[in-house]
């Protein structure tokens, strides 16, 4: 099925003669949605794209609420040969602005309390469709969907084909458009699925965003590719999450889902019949991942990814899941170190720039070629811009970004050095170190800290 589109016919061969099968769940309802249901909705969105004009490499931006049929959407793209462009919900009408300027789609979606306003905005942009999606599955698109018959079976697209497109924040200037072909996603998700030991009897709890990375390509792409199901949530949720793992197996979280889970009292015995915890998109505090380990007997699974590349290093599944590293690079992925002077790599111990080459790296950023090649050098490898450290035993460790580094009197200082010191006194729940202007040194070091809950400061 789908045998020409790369992407499509990885991701739905798992659950080929398990159509009736369950692949979403909902969590507010316990409504289901059977594999044979989502992916004739998708065909359905495919029809109406190629039937609105959308052509193969067009994009189609969506900044939408998280839904069942937001996903539905973006396997729509993909078997209509197009571009999915995923926008975070948060974002003001000149934002918006930029990226429709920006990326030139042939389609927006957007929700339909924001249509008048984001309209205008579009047509000064020269994008001329603009349909509506809300998070209860309502909309225009959704009329549309329904007005079509199943059974399209995608546009050819091959594995050096562009799937999406996706912004980096641009902390340091303009956002960039990461382009993410067949291959990066497939292989990745691929990785992960051996990596993490999925199949299809797993039930993933899904209450990640779905416009960036974790959500949408590790979390869906991960399901599809081991045939496995999701228990789909609206938004994070503490107890929603400790009801649901009694039916679930795995879930996938940022630190911020781990730190509250901790505070919940049924956490214990709600985890009991989880095999596994995955943490990423920021890093894991190692109190937070001994605290865990103390509660519920499973220790954090924490990897390492980035927008350009998806999931680069992930700890073991077996084996010592070391607190406070990403663990080792992904089966086809490779990880060095180099001196950000000169690009020479550097023996193990040493700190300096993470570099990534692979098939999950991107194929460079959307109509920037200058940028693409100062970060993606001839030899395939990406400069992350992290700082980082691989252990003699291969552990990656990340320090920082190397716009992080402190300047003091001559000396480099990486602020996670001193954070994981100050991180380990008694009374100090998390802290932060930054570099600010001094008049003898160049930058002084200032540590931002928070306490636990009870701690005094002593003078």
């Amino acid at each position: 099925m789908y045998d020409t589109n790369f992407l499509a016919q990885h991701l739905r061969a798992a659950s080929l003669g398990r159509d009736n099968s369950t692949f979403i769940r909902l969590h507010e309802t316990d409504n289901k949605i059977s594999f044979q249901d989502f992916f004739q909705n998708a065909e359905r969105i495919a029809s109406v794209l190629i039937n609105s004009g959308i052509q193969p490499g067009d994009r189609v931006a969506v900044q939408v609420e998280k839904s069942v049929t937001a996903l539905e959407l973006y396997m729509g793209t993909v078997l209509a040969g197009s571009i999915f462009l995923p926008l975070n919900p948060a974002y003001t009408p000149a934002e918006i602005e930029y990226f429709l300027r920006d990326a030139r789609p042939a389609l927006f979606v957007c929700d339909p309390s924001k249509i008048e306003m984001l309209t205008t905005v579009a047509e000064t942009c020269g994008v001329t469709q603009v349909w509506t999606l809300t998070d209860e599955n309502t909309g225009s698109l959704v009329e549309a969907r329904n007005s079509e018959s199943p059974g399209f079976r995608g546009i050819e697209r091959g594995p050096d084909d562009l799937a999406a497109i996706l912004y980096t924040s641009g902390t340091t200037g303009r956002s960039k458009g990461a382009m993410l072909t067949h291959r990066c996603l497939h292989s990745n998700a691929e990785a992960l699925v051996d990596t993490w030991r999925f199949g299809a009897n797993d039930v993933l709890i899904h209450a990640l965003p779905i416009f960036h990375t974790h959500g949408l390509f590790v979390a869906t792409n991960v399901s599809l590719l081991s045939g496995s199901s999701m228990i789909f949530m609206h938004k994070f949720d503490t107890d929603g999450i400790c009801q649901r793992m009694t039916e679930a197996s795995v879930l996938m979280g940022v630190p911020t889902f781990f730190h509250r889970l901790l505070q919940n009292q049924e956490l214990e015995q709600a985890s009991k019949n989880m095999r596994l915890f995955v943490s990423g998109s920021a890093p894991l505090l190692a109190q937070t991942h001994v605290l865990w380990r103390e509660r519920t007997g499973h220790a954090i699974l924490e990897r390492y990814g980035m927008t350009e590349t998806n999931m680069n290093t992930s700890n073991p599944y077996d084996g010592e899941r070391r607190a406070g590293t990403v663990g080792f690079p992904l089966p086809g992925v490779e990880v060095i170190v180099t001196n950000p002077e000169n690009g020479q790599i550097l023996p193990s111990g040493e700190i300096g720039v993470l570099e990534v080459r692979g098939p999950n790296v991107f194929k460079g950023y959307w109509e920037m070629p200058e940028k693409t090649s100062e970060e993606l050098r001839e030899n395939g490898f990406f400069i992350t811009g992290d700082l980082g450290t691989i252990s003699e035993d291969g552990y990656v460790s990340i320090v920082g970004r190397s716009k992080d580094l402190i300047i003091s009197g001559g000396y480099n200082i990486y602020p996670k050095e001193i954070e994981v010191l100050l991180d380990g006194m008694d009374g100090v729940l998390e802290s932060a170190v930054i570099g600010v202007p001094h008049p003898d040194f160049g930058e002084g070091v200032v540590a931002v800290i928070v306490p636990q809950s009870g701690a005094k400061l002593i003078q």
